[in-house]
């Protein structure tokens, strides 16, 4: 983003963000996270999953998928935990290019951290912790395998980065942390992956960091 377009944004909101969540939803955290991150003011509406509250009319004005989060700011709704993180970088981050690169190869690495984040985690360590938080009937297995194989590459790019996409913390690792942090509640163990609990150290040890509420479950237990 050139200077002269930031300069049309605002720095901050006129008045808080809010932020419809699940406390125990991982999605959701990623945004609170970045909120967080970035200082900005923003009301957490907690809606009760167990009772559909997701699923309501209201709701599915906000996201016909009913899928939280959602954020409203001022005339502003946008659902997708993956899709905010952006809008909030591009409008609100006063060093948005760190978060979110422009340069064509950094970008790209960026991007790629946030498909894993909807595809191999969403369906790993996110969906077994689902089966243990949920008390599914579902075999985990498959899911925690893999989580192992997600693991596996994180721990090498890890060895050779502090970041997922470079020296520096970017949208790749807000994406990918919470439900990695939490992976034990789905019966994953981090134990064999140093660079990754090296990360997450990394993550946990940023300005107005937030963490994600536990759940004693799994491994957790």
């Amino acid at each position: 983003m050139s200077p002269a377009a930031a300069s049309t944004f605002p720095t901050r909101p006129a008045q808080p963000i809010k932020l419809y969540r699940s406390r125990i939803s991982g999605h959701s955290h990623r945004v609170e996270l970045f909120l967080s991150l970035l200082g900005l003011p923003f009301e957490p509406v907690d809606i009760d999953l167990a009772a559909r509250g997701h699923k309501t009319p209201e709701f599915l004005a906000m996201n016909a998928f009913g899928q939280v989060p959602v954020i409203q700011d001022g005339d502003v709704t946008l659902a997708d935990s993956n899709a905010i993180l952006v809008y909030l970088a591009g409008r609100y981050a006063a060093n948005a290019e760190q978060w979110l690169p422009r340069e064509p190869l950094a970008a790209a690495a960026v991007q790629r951290w946030l498909s894993v984040a909807a595809g191999q985690l969403a369906f790993g360590p996110a969906a077994a912790r689902v089966i243990q938080l949920f008390k599914r009937p579902d075999s985990p297995d498959v899911a925690i395998a893999r989580a192992h194989a997600l693991f596996t590459v994180m721990e090498q790019q890890l060895g050779q980065s502090a970041f997922l996409a470079g020296s520096t913390p970017t949208l790749a690792d807000i994406a990918n942390y919470s439900y990695i942090a939490r992976a034990p509640e789905g019966n994953v163990s981090l134990a064999p992956y140093p660079h990754l609990r090296a990360w997450l150290a990394r993550i946990e040890a940023l300005p107005r960091f937030v963490p994600m509420v536990k759940t004693p479950i799994g491994l957790a237990a």
